[in-house]
């Protein structure tokens, strides 16, 4: 079904009640309110990365961190420390993500405090082994603090005085990442309302993919990551691809593959799965359970349903209809969208590909040349070092692929 016509009518619908609610902070991002979105030269990167790194330099906030901000609170309203370490390893990653970092000096120091708070964050109860609470968001610290550490090793960026404390949290990460699957079901979800270790619980698509990368890359380095956990969690993102290629937003027992638009709840319908499709196909692909025709078809998705995505980009509220995209999966779209396109092999369609995504960049950045998919100020750090990352994938490594039984044990769950 053409569904592009319905968008006149989202943006009629959600904008104008919302944007009499959106805060004056001089910080916040703007909102994208035209539709179509009006055209705009392609970002040009080398430019575009100085006012980047600048801005990302500029959030740095007391105790080095770059925390991102979303609307959910702990201990008397306190922002989830998942979410400070989680953002600040995401940050960091950015920030070296770009060129010439070696050479900058105020870079380096950042960095270099940002990953002192993510090696104490991860010290907190909050981030403990143990669950706390009715949400999980620990797992997001968890995920990409084990991604920033085995990128800053793959780098061997590790200043030499955290080269021991590195190495033992990137060990516990990966122990507490595989302790904290869901039994049987597989994956790994923020909200477990069935109960923290009941196979009951589906996966979050968004959360899971990620995690199977940040795994794959451990167990390329080394770690010991148990088959079934792997696998279990490959299985859960299989069952949740649509007929039409997209995937829900969670995995729950039943297979999806047969079903259509028709018959899916709307956060399950494949234009609200632009942002996490690309992601899913990849991991896949890195696991040999993919395919390359499906692959560039998710790519296809993201850049055609941009614009449903972009309504929601800096907005209130998360889950709303019609499609159920949050604001939050706006600049990780973008992130994981430009690791896909980076996996395809034919050179001219990969160019293709990343001359939309220098195009989408252009039409979404803030006036201060940052990117910024959430009302807080604050969270620009998160999604300026998202839009870095999505600038210069093609010259970072490609992510680990997956083969069971190469090293590791079965678990004992």
């Amino acid at each position: 079904m053409n569904v592009r016509w319905l968008l006149p009518l989202i943006v009629v619908s959600l904008l104008p009640a919302q944007r009499k609610k959106a805060p004056a902070s001089p910080g916040a991002s703007r909102l994208i309110t035209e539709f179509p979105v009006p055209d705009v030269p392609p970002i040009d990167a080398a430019d575009a990365t100085k006012t980047a790194i600048a801005g990302i330099l500029a959030l740095q906030e007391e105790g080095s961190q770059w925390p991102y901000e979303g609307v959910y609170r702990e201990d008397r309203g306190n922002l989830p420390v998942g979410y400070r370490v989680g953002g600040t390893s995401i940050t960091i990653m950015g920030l070296v993500a770009a060129p010439g970092y070696r050479d900058d000096s105020k870079r380096v120091e950042a960095v270099t405090r940002g990953l002192n708070f993510v090696l104490e964050g991860l010290d907190n109860n909050r981030m403990g082994a143990s669950f706390i609470g009715g949400y999980d968001v620990r797992g997001w610290g968890h995920i990409y603090a084990l991604q920033c550490l085995l990128h800053l090793q793959d780098f061997q960026l590790v200043p030499g005085d955290l080269s021991k404390t590195v190495t033992e949290k990137v060990d516990w990460l990966v122990k507490t990442l595989v302790e904290s699957a869901i039994p049987k079901g597989g994956g790994w979800n923020y909200s477990r309302r069935a109960g923290y270790m009941s196979p009951k619980n589906s996966a979050s698509l968004f959360m899971t993919a990620p995690a199977l990368q940040a795994l794959f890359h451990a167990k390329a380095r080394g770690h010991s990551v148990p088959d079934d956990v792997v696998e279990e969690a490959l299985d859960a993102i299989d069952r949740a691809r649509t007929k039409v290629g997209g995937y829900a937003y969670s995995s729950a027992n039943r297979n999806l593959n047969e079903m259509g638009e028709g018959d899916l709840r709307f956060m399950d319908l494949a234009p609200g799965s632009a942002a996490r499709a690309a992601v899913c196909e990849t991991t896949m692909m890195l696991a040999g359970r993919g395919d390359e025709e499906r692959h560039r078809k998710a790519l296809e998705l993201f850049f055609k349903s941009w614009e449903y995505l972009a309504v929601r980009k800096s907005q209130r509220g998360t889950h709303i209809k019609p499609y159920g995209i949050a604001p939050y999966y706006f600049m990780f779209g973008h992130l994981y969208c430009a690791q896909a396109i980076e996996q395809i092999k034919d050179k001219q369609v990969r160019e293709g590909f990343r001359a939309q995504m220098r195009q989408v960049l252009a039409q979404s950045i803030d006036k201060k040349g940052t990117w910024n998919d959430r009302q807080f100020g604050r969270s620009a750090g998160y999604g300026t070092a998202m839009a870095l990352m999505t600038m210069h994938m093609k010259r970072l490594p490609k992510p680990s692929s997956w083969q069971a039984g190469t090293v590791g044990l079965k678990s004992k769950k």
